[in-house]
């Protein structure tokens, strides 16, 4: 057994916990009470957590994690019998090939077994739990007004209609079917009617183009695609049925006219704003291909008999960007992901019975299929599912559904969290957040400022934050902290999930021991991790596995320090060569944030004739703060308190806004493309407000300084 690099020694818990040492092959710490430490500041999980959690103090997470690495047969059969298998498993629980020198990569996990996603998270609450009157999903609007409550049993009930609806328009085992929908319950019980009858469902965040969908439903060969006839997103209109005939156009210009059907759902509280421009919303029809949801699903038995399923069985495809600019179709199968994701969400969010779970993510995107349909209605959760934005109808959206719903735990992305913090402490106070137990972040690597702002103000100092790592590739967490064991870092993922070793390499593929900054690579599968890229094994191998033989390639870079915590410092595509020194843009990111006035911060690389490339750094400032010459010399000195003179950026730039897709996450090539002044910016079409791009342009540094 090939050892983790983890080494942590010194990191202790408070005076009430044991002095003691816990050790194995893969994993030294020593157990220090009361420690001090003079350089940062490390926040342990509260007692009052510890006293019921599922893994209630770092001693337990250390046992786990060892029997996880040394005993992975035993650690996940056992986990597996949580689950209803119709048939076992016929040999090793877990088989792969990471390493393309010895053939194909290749992963499997319960080879043999037989199963089905919907019954086990579905029927097994109604029928084996006795969760049939349990709440499923507290829906939520983009106005207050508009809310839905959705048990189990009535889950269940429509997910058996809309499953005898797909089967009704041709679909069958294997087939693709296309998901266009908002954050409606409609986008939960199509995913789920797919998975029961064995097709394969491909969710498109609907705020993509229609150029973006075709090139899914295309790639992806879809026969059948499920959408809305429009949606409101806080202010704004949008006509997804419209966008949806543009993209359908799309697929037969590129001569692949693969969708059958076309199913429209009603958003069944659009027309109830009764404004004029709602109102006026037109609704294209092809008589041939377009049903509406209402007419074929409605109508439909309650009852459908699930399809048992291979534990390798495709359960969906999800898009992911590539570095080539075509979405990659990251492929995930049935039993690996149902059990990783259960399990991670149980763990992570340490899940009660009683918890009310929030996360704020799109289905659209992977954290919305792991952590708001699949993981959470595993364990029998009861989750907010939210259509609106975080600042509409007023900035304290969030934390109005918080109190509404008695949210427990609570799960979002840092740049919500950067966004609201511009407003100040003021809305959050305004509402009643006792109810949070646990908050959690996800998406990218959050800086300290925001991660405490997030703990002090949201979290009134008393709520752990799980920092999580992973990617659509892994299907869950990878790295994360558990809430009632793991001391906390602000800004570092902390440590290993169960069953996922991590190393860190250099450029030439050696393995770096200690205290290391590098490559992050895991050295064995876990159950969740991708299968590979949909229709091409080239891409999929080439991509994850050739660069490091023998290793998950994950493309992130990464820090682990001296008790052995990891630090993502972000992608290795975003790391800068300044005079011969690797910097990492996020750790700049991080240092210019520190600065009181800034709200949020994007560097990128520009070509410099002496140094190679030099930074160029994009800031945001919070409101009343105004950008000047002595404000830049400010910035530029964090930078060199933080990090060296070295990585004193040459251009400082006021980015009033900065450009970012409609999930919120920052186009960093629409930004180096503005650092060197080149106006050729390609597809924009994902693009949130197109109007920040000619903004930036006029604010533009036009030399250094």
């Amino acid at each position: 057994m090939l050892a983790c690099p983890c080494r942590m020694s010194q990191l202790g818990f408070p005076d009430s916990h044991q002095n003691n040492t816990v050790s194995h092959s893969h994993l030294t710490v020593m157990v220090v009470p009361g420690r001090q430490d003079k350089e940062e500041k490390i926040y342990y999980p509260p007692e009052d957590l510890q006293m019921n959690a599922h893994v209630p103090n770092f001693n337990s997470y250390l046992a786990l994690y060892k029997r996880s690495i040394e005993e992975p047969e035993e650690f996940w059969r056992d986990a597996a019998q949580e689950f209803y298998w119709k048939e076992s498993p016929s040999g090793q629980i877990l088989q792969f090939n990471f390493d393309v020198t010895k053939g194909n990569i290749s992963m499997k996990f319960m080879a043999g077994a037989k199963t089905n996603m919907c019954y086990n998270v579905l029927d097994r609450n109604v029928l084996d739990r006795n969760l049939g009157e349990k709440v499923a999903y507290l829906w939520e609007g983009n106005l207050p007004a508009h809310h839905q409550t959705i048990t189990y049993g009535q889950l269940l009930k429509q997910v058996c209609r809309c499953a005898n609806a797909l089967k009704q328009t041709g679909v069958k085992k294997g087939d693709r079917v296309a998901i266009y929908l908002p954050m409606i319950p409609e986008l939960v019980v199509t995913m789920l009617a797919c998975a029961r009858i064995g097709a394969v469902h491909s969710a498109v965040f609907a705020g993509f183009s229609s150029e973006s969908l075709a090139e899914r439903i295309v790639d992806a060969q879809c026969s059948v695609l499920v959408t809305a006839d429009g949606v409101y997103r806080g202010e704004k209109l949008i006509n997804l049925k419209q966008i949806s005939d543009e993209a359908l156009e799309h697929c037969q210009e590129k001569g692949s006219p693969t969708v059958q059907k076309c199913v429209v759902v009603k958003h069944h509280t659009l027309r109830a704003s009764g404004t004029d421009e709602c109102n006026k919303l037109q609704t294209p029809w092809n008589a041939e291909r377009d049903v509406w949801w209402q007419d074929i699903v409605d109508s439909e038995s309650e009852q459908c008999d699930p399809e048992w399923l291979d534990a390798e069985d495709p359960l969906f495809i999800l898009y992911t960007s590539g570095s080539t600019g075509k979405p990659k179709g990251v492929l995930h199968t049935v039993a690996g992901y149902l059990l990783y994701t259960s399990l991670t969400f149980k763990y992570v969010f340490d899940h009660h019975h009683d918890d009310v779970y929030w996360c704020t993510a799109d289905i659209g995107w992977i954290t919305g299929h792991s952590y708001i349909a699949y993981g959470p209605l595993a364990n029998g959760a009861t989750s907010v599912l939210f259509e609106g934005v975080p600042v509409y109808p007023h900035v304290g959206r969030y934390w109005e559904v918080i109190e509404k719903y008695g949210v427990s735990k609570f799960y979002t992305a840092p740049t919500a969290i950067r966004l609201l913090m511009k407003y100040g402490r003021e809305p959050v106070e305004k509402y009643d957040l006792s109810s949070l137990r646990v908050l959690g972040t996800v998406g990218e690597p959050i800086n300290p400022e925001a991660w405490l702002w997030y703990h002090d103000a949201v979290g009134q100092g008393r709520c752990p934050v799980v920092d999580t790592f992973w990617q659509t590739e892994t299907g869950g967490h990878v790295l994360t902290p558990l809430p009632a064991a793991t001391p906390l870092k602000p800004g570092s993922a902390t440590l290993p999930f169960f069953g996922v070793q991590p190393c860190i390499l250099n450029e030439h593929g050696e393995e770096l021991q200690g205290e290391a900054e590098g490559y992050l690579v895991f050295r064995k599968p876990w159950p969740g991790i991708m299968r590979g890229i949909y229709g091409n094994q080239e891409r999929f191998e080439s991509t994850y596995f050739r660069k490091f033989p023998g290793f998950y390639v994950t493309g992130d870079g990464c820090r682990r320090d001296k008790d052995g915590y990891y630090w993502i410092t972000g992608r290795m595509d975003d790391m800068l060569n300044v005079s011969g020194h690797l910097l990492s843009t996020a750790e700049v990111e991080g240092a210019l944030s520190t600065h009181a006035a800034v709200a949020e911060v994007a560097v990128v690389g520009r070509p410099h004739p002496l140094k190679g490339e030099c930074l160029y750094c994009f800031v945001t400032l919070k409101d009343s703060h105004e950008f000047t010459h002595d404000l830049v010399e400010e910035l530029k000195g964090k930078v060199r308190e933080k990090i060296g003179p070295i990585a004193t950026p040459d251009f400082i730039q006021n980015a009033p806004g900065l450009p970012k897709t409609r999930s919120g996450k920052i186009m960093r090539r629409v930004l180096r493309q503005i650092a060197r002044n080149e106006k050729d910016l390609g597809d924009l079409s994902t693009l949130a407000d197109s109007k920040v791009v000619d903004v930036l342009f006029s604010y533009r540094c036009k030399t250094a300084g």
